[in-house]
C-alpha cells in the first residue's frame, strides 16, 4: 500500500510536465520543429532534463513498471528530436552530394589507384596480346560483342560506330543496353564482393578491363583506333569511372576486413563500410548519368571531334568535383574521420 501511495504521489508531482513535454513532440513529430513557437523549443530541453530527472528517481526507488516504461519511451522521443539530426530529406540529399560523397571519394585515393591499377591493367594486357595476335581476342570474348569482333569487315565495324540509318541506331542501342546493363552489374558486385578481402573486387575489375581491351583491339587492328575511343569516351568516362570508384569502395571494406587494426574484423568492416556505402551510393548516380549519356549523346553524335570534347568535359567536371577539397570545418573534420 505504501508503495502505491508513492507512486501515485510522485506521478501525480511531475505528470503535468511529462504531459507538457509528450504534447510538444506530437507537435513536432507531427509537423515538423517549424510547429513550434520559439518559447516552445526553450522549454523542451528544460521538460526533457525533468523528465529524464523522473527516469532516473523511478528506477532507484523501484516504482510502478508502467511508469518507468512511459517514461523510458518518452525520454526516448526527447532525446533524438533535442539532440538529433532534423535536417530534411532534401537537406541530407543536397549534403551528399555537396560533402559526403566527395569526401568519401577522396578518402579512398589509394584504393582507387589500385581499382584503376586492376582495370586498366588488364585492359592494356589484353589490347597488346590481341593486337599482337588477334586469335587472343576469343580468349577475352564473352559473346556480348554483337558481331564486333576479328571475322567482322572493316565497314561493318566502322558502321556500329555512327547512327546513319534507323537499323544501325537500332543495332547501336541494343547494344549500348546490353553494355551499361553488364557495367552496371560489375560495378555493384565489385562493391559488394570487397568483404571477401577485396580479391573478388579484384578480379571483376581485371575482367572488365581484357573485355574492354579486346573490344579495343578488334577497332584499332582495322585503323579504327581513333574512331572507337570517341564512341566509347563519350559515356565512358562516366561509366568507367564509376565501375573504378565502385572498386575502390569494395577494396576498403577487403583493406578493413584484412587489416583491422586493434578493432575486431567486423567492427572494422563496419565503420569501412560507412565510407564505402556513401561511394557506392554515388556510383549508382553516375552510372544513371551514364546510362543518359549513352543513349541520347551517343546515339545522335555522330561526329569525333564532339565526342572527344563531351568526354574531356565530363572527365574535368568529374575530377573538379571530386578531388578539388571543399573548405570549411565540417569538411575537413569529415574526412579526417574518413
Amino acid at each position: 500500500m505504501t508503495d502505491l501511495l508513492k507512486s501515485y504521489r510522485f506521478r501525480e508531482e511531475r505528470e503535468g510536465d511529462w504531459k507538457a513535454l509528450e504534447a510538444l513532440l506530437k507537435r513536432a513529430e507531427s509537423g515538423g520543429a517549424r510547429q513550434l513557437s520559439d518559447e516552445d523549443m526553450m522549454a523542451l530541453p528544460r521538460l526533457y532534463r525533468q523528465a529524464i530527472s523522473s527516469l532516473s528517481v523511478a528506477r532507484s526507488i523501484s516504482l510502478d513498471q508502467n511508469v518507468i516504461v512511459y517514461l523510458e519511451g518518452l525520454c526516448s522521443r526527447a532525446y533524438f528530436f533535442v539532440y538529433g539530426t532534423r535536417s530534411t530529406f532534401g537537406e541530407r540529399l543536397a549534403l551528399f552530394f555537396r560533402r559526403d560523397w566527395p569526401a568519401a571519394v577522396r578518402s579512398a585515393g589509394l584504393s582507387t589507384l589500385l581499382a584503376m591499377a586492376c582495370m586498366f591493367g588488364a585492359a592494356a594486357l589484353a589490347f597488346t596480346l590481341c593486337m599482337m595476335d588477334m586469335d587472343w581476342f576469343w580468349a577475352f570474348n564473352d559473346n556480348m560483342m554483337g558481331g564486333r569482333n576479328p571475322n567482322a569487315t572493316t565497314e561493318y565495324l566502322r558502321s556500329t560506330l555512327y547512327t546513319e540509318d534507323a537499323h544501325a541506331a537500332d543495332m547501336l542501342g541494343a547494344f549500348a543496353a546490353q553494355l551499361f546493363s553488364h557495367n552496371s552489374q560489375i560495378a555493384l558486385f565489385a562493391f559488394a564482393l570487397g568483404f571477401a578481402f577485396g580479391l573478388p573486387t579484384a578480379i571483376l575489375l581485371m575482367y572488365n578491363g581484357v573485355i574492354l581491351g579486346a573490344f579495343v583491339a578488334v577497332f584499332t587492328d582495322r585503323g579504327l583506333g581513333y574512331e572507337v575511343m570517341g564512341w566509347l569516351l563519350i559515356h565512358g568516362v562516366t561509366e568507367l569511372f564509376a565501375i573504378v570508384l565502385a572498386g575502390a569502395a569494395g577494396f576498403v571494406i577487403g583493406r578493413a576486413v584484412a587489416f583491422p587494426g586493434k578493432l575486431s574484423r567486423m567492427a572494422s568492416a563496419r565503420d569501412a563500410g560507412r565510407r564505402a556505402a556513401l561511394i557506392a551510393a554515388g556510383c549508382v548516380v553516375m552510372l544513371f548519368l551514364a546510362g543518359l549519356l549513352e543513349g541520347f549523346g551517343r546515339q545522335m553524335i555522330n561526329s569525333d571531334v564532339v565526342r572527344y570534347a563531351i568526354a574531356g568535359t565530363t572527365a574535368i567536371i568529374w575530377l573538379s568535383y571530386f578531388y578539388i577539397p571543399r573548405r570549411g570545418r565540417i569538411s575537413a573534420e569529415l574526412e579526417a574521420r574518413a
